[in-house]
Formats: C-alpha cells, structure tokens, sequence
C-alpha cells in the first residue's frame, strides 16, 4: 500500500485504483484543532462503530464506500476522488466527494445553542412560533438540518443556494441527501433507545459513484462525528454526555474555547491546543469504549 495523508483521525492509504484502506489512530481533535495527546483504544472504537453503521446502511438499502473490516482499526473502502477547487465540478461528473459536511440537530445544544446565544439564529429558523425564547437543551421541534464546508480549513455554515454552487448538486440531490441523512438517523435512534442513549446531533459525508449516485462516506455514528446523551440522566434535565463533547466541555471549561474563538474572529494567531491531562484522558477512554458498547450490543473485548 502507498501511504497518501494523515487527517485529523485517520491515516489513508492507497490499496489500488479503486480502493482504500483507513487506519483510524487514536488522535483526537476538537474545534478543528488535533489534541497533542492520544486516547487509548479509541481508533478501534470508531473503525468498529463505523462498520457497524454501515451495515445499517446495507440493510436499509442506502449505498455506501465501505466495502469490510480488515482488523479493529482498519477498514477498506471505495475510493472517490477528492476535487478541491469547486469550480471544476460540474452536474455532469460522477466519482467525486461531495464537499459538505451534512449536520441534523435535534437538540438546543453545542455550536448551535453557541449561535443562538450570540443571536445568529433566532427561535423562527429552528421552527418554534417568532420571539419565543429558546431553551439550552430542549429538543427541537422539527430535525434542523444544515450543511458546513468540508474541504476548507475551518468548517463554515453555508445556506442552501452557495452549498449547491461549491458542490455541483441540483436541489433534487441536495433533497436526497437530506432525505438520507433523516433516515439513518431514524433507524439509529431506534436501535439506541433501548440502549439508553439519545442521538442529538450527527454529521454526515457523502459522494457519488462512477454513475452519480449518492453514497455515504467516510464515517459516522461515532464518538467524533454524533452528540449522544444518557438517556435516563435526560429525563432529570441533565445533559449527560456520551460523546466526544465530553472533551470540547473540558476545554470550554478551561477557557481554551473562548481565546481560539476571540482569535479567528480578530484575525490573529491561533493559541496551540493543551494537551488532556492523564485523568481526563482516562475518563475520554471509558467514554469511546462504553459508548461503542451502547451503539453496537457488543462487547468491547
């Protein structure tokens, strides 16, 4: 195999023409900056999650690239071309990630609630009557679905009509993929209720194939990508978390959070990430494990 790249996770290696393998390491990243430390077992947790997703995916008949699970960490998959400059796609072309990431919401919580804070959103776009004040946490009334950049540096919001123009979609594929995105996440909360979890929020990549037809890439469902809580802590209103959100708190918490956000928007140098301290990494650990465990009805080991 010919080693390609190391992204914020995972390292992509090139097994052929058509295919590639994913070797999902044990980094971890938050507000698109990689921790400088490494959390034990949680390339496993996610390489397993992921495949066990994607055959959800199977049974309800939605294509994806994943083609098996070589060993706990490593999984191979269809390979789609990565076009940076949107300006070369076109309605025409198949084969090609599709460069959006697509995120449904369905809790008051995280960047959103950030937003709605700070009076980007208001109660009208997340489909409560006008001037009602919106609660941090409270299930929303309808799925909010919204897409961001995904081959930029930093992840931004994009509406509808500027996601269609970098992306080459029609509103007809934008829809299907919405559609999609929905129907997983469906089946997902089915299969976690019992589990007791609840999916709150969750990101979603897609591409097309040779023929352009929609297909779900890369991974999801995991500790990284999807928000989940502790179902029976949700019913006391406590936010409980079951995610990698555990980690964006902790920085929050440490004021890290407010200065990389005070530093984007004036324009200057980026503060370097901390690293996790060995208990926090510890607690991290469990985190990745037990939610698998939850996600998946398997043991672990």
């Amino acid at each position: 195999m010919r080693f390609l790249k190391s992204g914020k996770v995972k390292d992509v290696y090139e097994v052929s023409g058509s295919e590639l393998e994913f070797v999902f390491s044990d980094r971890i990243s938050v507000f698109d900056k990689i921790i400088p430390s490494e959390v034990p077992f949680k390339g496993e947790t996610l390489a397993r999650t992921s495949a066990y997703w994607f055959d959800l995916c199977k049974d309800l008949g939605i294509k994806t690239h994943f083609l098996r699970l070589l060993k706990p960490n490593r999984m191979r998959v269809h390979r789609v071309r990565v076009i940076p400059d949107p300006n070369q796609l076109t309605r025409e072309k198949g084969n090609y990630l599709i460069p959006l990431e697509c995120i449904v919401r369905y809790y008051v919580y995280g960047s959103l609630w950030d937003r709605v804070a700070a009076g980007e959103i208001d109660a009208k776009a997340l489909f409560y009557p006008a001037n009602r004040k919106v609660i941090l946490g409270e299930q929303l009334p309808n799925p909010f679905f919204e897409v961001t950049t995904k081959l930029e540096k930093v992840d931004r919001p994009l509406n509808e009509s500027e996601a269609l123009r970098i992306s080459a979609l029609t509103k007809d594929e934008f829809d299907q993929m919405r559609r999609i995105a929905l129907r997983i996440d469906k089946e997902m909360q089915t299969r976690i209720a019992p589990r007791g979890l609840v999916h709150v929020d969750g990101k979603k990549e897609f591409a097309f194939d040779e023929d352009r037809r929609l297909m779900v890439v890369d991974t999801f469902g995991t500790a990284d990508e999807d928000r989940f809580w502790d179902a029976e802590e949700l019913r006391k209103s406590r936010f409980v978390e079951r995610s990698k959100e555990f980690v964006r708190q902790y920085y929050r918490r440490i004021g890290y959070h407010e200065k990389l956000m005070k530093a984007r928007r004036e324009g200057r140098e980026e503060p370097p990430i901390p690293p996790l301290p060995p208990d926090v990494l510890e607690s991290v650990s469990k985190i990745y494990i037990q939610l698998f465990e939850a996600l998946t009805g398997q043991r672990f080991r």
